[in-house]
């Protein structure tokens, strides 16, 4: 594939999450949409689906036949979609802020090839910011090329991440949560995965982990590595499942630190279950 193309894929993608991006902020103003919860106590609008629809078949109109995968057109097995090309759609990245009226909101359009994350758009129409980039072509924001932080050491990391849904699952994130607390600068909470990778990649955040969904991360997971920062898993993904597709103990971080943020979180969930 050459780079030509990645590039017109992403234009092609930044395109089409902006017009959803101004689908969602119409709906926001009309506050006529309904809520609901699905699995997991995890709420959804009729909004995430009208949007999921938009993107869907936008993607079918320019790329038709390729396979999608998003949050509320998913297959039940995610991690084990068989494409050679795959779209990885999340319509909006933190629905709870997106409902209550916040501003860390995105849309999330990624695209995969052979199991290899190349293409990622995050476009947060509250904030007016569309981050986007391609497999070997830098990372931007609104067109301005990004970089990760120069953050060196924990005591210098500010951290973001997040928390399931499903509260008896909180428990065995609280050593963590300790541990990041009393060594590294402070911690965030936002409430949109998408946003808070593209946050280290732009240095407002110097790390990120959390296990989300692989509609959560996959665009947002290219911008970061694009952007120069260091993206992995706290643990190792399993043979069977594309490594940019596994969702579970992400650990994305400014360059210098990712081995001590590591090491960190592995001693908490040790002293976790002891």
């Amino acid at each position: 594939m050459t780079n030509h193309t990645l590039q017109a894929r992403l234009q092609i993608a930044i395109s089409i999450a902006e017009e959803a991006g101004q689908m969602i902020i119409a709906a926001r103003e009309q506050q006529d949409f309904a809520r609901r919860l699905k699995k997991d106590n995890e709420l959804v609008t009729d909004v995430d689906v009208a949007v999921d629809k938009l993107i869907s078949q936008r993607l079918e109109e320019h790329f038709p036949g390729e396979a999608r995968l998003s949050e509320e057109l998913a297959p039940e097995s995610a991690l084990h979609v068989k494409a050679p090309k795959l779209w990885v759609v999340d319509p909006i990245d933190g629905t709870v802020n997106f409902s209550q009226g916040l501003r860390h909101v995105a849309v999330s359009i990624g695209w995969m090839e052979n199991g290899v994350a190349k293409v990622g758009v995050v476009h947060a129409p509250f904030l007016g910011e569309t981050f986007s980039a391609a497999e070997g072509g830098g990372a931007f924001c609104n067109g301005q090329l990004i970089q990760p932080s120069s953050a060196d050491s924990l005591a210098h990391t500010l951290v973001g991440t997040g928390f399931p849904y499903r509260k008896e699952a909180r428990k065995q994130l609280l050593k963590r949560l300790e541990a990041v607390l009393v060594h590294c600068q402070d911690i965030r909470r936002n409430g949109a995965a998408a946003l808070d990778l593209c946050d280290v990649a732009c240095g407002r955040l110097d790390a990120y982990y959390e296990s989300v969904s692989p509609w959560d991360f996959v665009a947002g997971w290219v911008v970061a590595r694009e952007a120069g920062a260091r993206v992995g898993h706290v643990y190792e993904a399993p043979q069977e499942v594309p490594a940019d597709l596994y969702p579970e103990h992400l650990l994305v971080t400014t360059p210098c630190v990712y081995d001590a943020m590591k090491d960190l979180l592995l001693e908490a969930d040790k002293n976790q279950s002891s």
